[in-house]
C-alpha cells in the first residue's frame, strides 16, 4: 500500500525512560521535631527523650520520611539519629532534609540500581513530561549512569525531543 501510515518511532531501536514509571508509591511527610522542643528551640535532653519514647512511630509504616526542625533550633545529630531507631522500623525512607532532598534520595537509589546493559549502543528519550515530581537532579544522575553506555541521549518526547549527547563513532 503506497499511502500506508507507519508509526517509525515504534519500530525504531529507541529505547524510552519514563523515571515516573519507577516512581514508588508510598506517602511523603516531613516530621517538624520543634514540636519536641521546649518552646519549640530548646533541645532538653530528658523531655526530648520522653517525647520520642511516647510518640507513635506506627502511623508513619510504609511511608518516606523527611526529618525537619522549622525552627531556628540548633539540633545535635544525636537527636535525629534517636528518632529514626524508633521510625525505621516503619518508615520505607528516612532522610533529615525537606520533601526535595527526599525525591532525590529516593531516585538516586532507583537509578544506582537501573541495570544499563539494556541500553548499551541505543538511541536513548528520557521522557521529559511527568506527573509526579522528578528532581532535575536526578535527570542529571540518569545522564551520568547512561552517557558510558547509550548510542545517543534525547530528552522530551519520541515527537519532539531536545538532543544532549552522541557518542563518538
Amino acid at each position: 500500500m503506497p499511502n500506508e501510515i507507519v508509526n517509525r518511532v515504534a519500530s525504531s531501536k529507541l529505547m524510552t525512560i519514563d523515571l515516573e514509571e519507577f516512581y514508588p508509591i508510598g506517602k511523603r511527610i516531613v516530621i517538624d521535631i520543634s514540636k519536641w522542643l521546649f518552646e519549640g528551640i530548646i533541645l532538653k535532653e530528658k523531655d526530648f527523650r520522653e517525647s520520642i519514647e511516647d510518640h507513635n512511630w506506627s502511623q508513619y509504616k510504609d511511608t518516606y520520611v523527611a526529618l525537619s526542625c522549622l525552627t531556628d533550633a540548633i539540633i545535635p545529630s544525636w537527636a535525629y539519629l534517636l528518632i529514626t531507631t524508633k521510625l525505621s522500623q516503619f518508615a520505607k525512607k528516612i532522610v533529615v532534609g525537606d520533601l526535595d532532598l527526599l525525591e532525590i534520595i529516593i531516585f538516586q537509589e532507583i537509578i544506582s540500581n537501573l541495570e544499563i546493559d539494556t541500553y548499551k549502543d541505543k538511541p536513548v528519550i528520557i521522557k521529559g513530561c511527568s506527573n509526579k515530581p522528578i528532581p532535575e537532579t536526578v535527570l542529571v544522575q540518569l545522564i551520568e549512569k547512561l552517557q558510558p553506555v547509550a548510542k545517543s541521549i534525547m530528552f522530551g518526547e519520541a515527537c519532539s525531543t531536545v538532543p544532549l549527547y552522541k557518542a563518538k563513532k
